[in-house]
């Protein structure tokens, strides 16, 4: 009777016409109080039952149908007709005890029995066109939603197509503002330059870019002489907040051939040999 959770169709039309038996009834109330879609799906036939069953042509129900209607036909309880010879019979002890316990119903006529299946046919057939409607109803639906579904798609369409006709303009109008992006230049490299004059013994070396010392420290300048003797103090300095410095014509001996020079950071005042390790160098 149910089937993926909603109670079969031709079981709701069956119902709509108060054609199951007891316990099937209270089992497709029980769902219907449950289940709003089949809910409303009962309220439909039962709604349009009676104008189908009116306006349709007779034609042989659905198989199923009418065998659900056969089974339930035979379960309704059956009046016996009193046979007209027992109440002919007046006065007997049979008689009068069948016309107190039972009522007297006359024997159906051909016709009385046509009638009934006649209008029976009919209500089965109204029931299997509401099952089509109901289809009809649903597929109408899935179209329904898959228009809209498609409306959107293109709304996407069309909405991509003016991005790119806008990226388009955008990228050939002659009036649009062109710039180049690049990285931030990274912290500059401290650097120093030296001029020596051995036959003289004068220097003039200037610096950029230094980093500054902590308290009581100092820059010191060293000529690396070319012999390989121990390096010469050239002069100590102090950078200013840009990082620049200068050291200009320390006292030096003439003659001293240098290969390069080196700067340490010395304790203020300088030192008489470097301590390691070379910040800055040059060969």
């Amino acid at each position: 009777m149910i089937v993926n959770n909603h109670i079969d169709q031709e079981d709701l039309a069956l119902y709509a016409m108060h054609l199951l038996g007891e316990s099937e009834e209270r089992a497709v109330q029980t769902h219907l109080n449950e289940c709003e879609g089949c809910c409303d799906l009962a309220s439909l036939l039962r709604g349009d039952l009676a104008v189908l069953a009116m306006t349709t042509e007779m034609h042989a129900p659905p198989a199923v149908a009418r065998q659900r209607l056969m089974t339930q036909v035979a379960r309704e309880r059956k009046i016996v007709p009193i046979d007209r010879q027992i109440h002919s019979e007046a006065g007997s002890p049979l008689a009068n005890r069948l016309l107190v316990e039972d009522v007297y119903v006359p024997p159906p006529s051909p016709a009385s029995k046509i009638i009934p299946w006649i209008s029976w046919v009919g209500w089965a057939v109204a029931a299997a066109l509401m099952v089509s409607v109901t289809d009809l109803y649903r597929e109408r639906d899935q179209l329904q939603a898959a228009v809209a579904k498609q409306a959107g798609e293109m709304q996407t369409i069309s909405a991509d197509a003016e991005r790119g006709r806008a990226l388009m303009q955008t990228l050939t109008d002659p009036s649009a503002v062109r710039v180049t992006l690049n990285q931030a230049p990274a912290k500059a490299v401290p650097q120093g330059r030296a001029a020596y004059v051995a036959a003289k013994g004068s220097l003039l070396f200037t610096a950029s870019n230094l980093e500054p010392l902590k308290p009581y420290k100092t820059y010191e300048l060293w000529l690396l002489p070319a012999d390989g003797n121990a390096p010469i103090p050239a002069g100590t300095f102090q950078p200013d907040r840009r990082g620049n410095a200068s050291v200009i014509m320390p006292a030096l001996a003439a003659g001293v051939e240098a290969k390069g020079f080196a700067i340490t950071i010395e304790d203020e005042g300088g030192s008489l040999k470097p301590t390691m390790p070379i910040v800055m160098s040059g060969l």
